[in-house]
């Protein structure tokens, strides 16, 4: 029960689309991908449909990664606390510093629950910004779309390297273990096909990554 208890009152904080979206490009949009993962194909399901703008599908795309991501940490938020995870680390080797020219002006050492709780706030605050991500029909994207995309991609990843090297004995005893590998290789997947995270950023998970992509080309 304690696990269910983890997981809803972080799935609680899901953002969901604004209603104006549906009958919209980005709500269509939504129900293509969703179709086309369905299918079983990662690589045809990142790719940008025929016709469609580029920046609608990054935004689709980016507010179901940052969905899945939410709950995948939910599963493991009952052993990230502040005294397990004083660091927000993958490896030793990568610590993550929190700064948001906001209430936190300089890098700023915090733990990994703190890390990721103003993480999600953060990329949620983007979504619900109208002049970042609009709702209404032939409202356009701000020019800096694709950079404030990246930097976002760059830091959600982050979530996923710490749940690997910290947690990932606890995923694999609740049997997320297949769901986390596919969020991430279908993060992965669209991250390239739109060059929003430099390899250096894999840096933690990079040979696991390489690994998984390879036995996704021979399946």
């Amino acid at each position: 029960m304690a696990f269910l208890h983890s997981l809803n009152s972080r799935s609680s904080k899901a953002y969901k689309a604004s209603p104006s979206r549906h009958g919209s490009s980005q709500f269509q949009l939504r129900q293509y991908a969703e179709a086309t993962l369905g299918s079983g194909s990662l690589r045809q399901a990142v790719v940008l449909p025929e016709g469609e703008d580029v920046n609608e599908w990054l935004a689709v795309n980016t507010v179901d990664f940052y969905n899945q991501i939410n709950m995948l940490y939910g599963t493991v938020t009952e052993f990230c606390s502040p005294q397990t995870c004083p660091e927000m680390k993958a490896t030793d080797e990568y610590e993550y510093l929190w700064q948001d020219n906001d209430k936190f002006k300089r890098p700023t050492k915090l733990s990994a629950p703190d890390y990721i709780e103003h993480l999600m706030n953060w990329v949620q605050a983007y979504f619900e910004n109208e002049a970042v991500f609009p709702s209404k029909i032939g409202v356009p994207f701000p020019s800096n779309f694709s950079h404030i995309i990246r930097t976002i991609f760059k830091r959600l990843f982050r979530v996923y390297a710490h749940i690997y090297c910290h947690h990932f004995e606890v995923i694999t005893q609740l049997g997320m273990q297949p769901h986390l590998n596919t969020s991430l290789k279908h993060f992965v997947y669209f991250a390239k096909e739109f060059d929003l995270i430099e390899r250096d950023d894999l840096g933690p998970l990079n040979d696991f990554i390489d690994r998984i992509l390879v036995e996704g080309k021979n399946n």
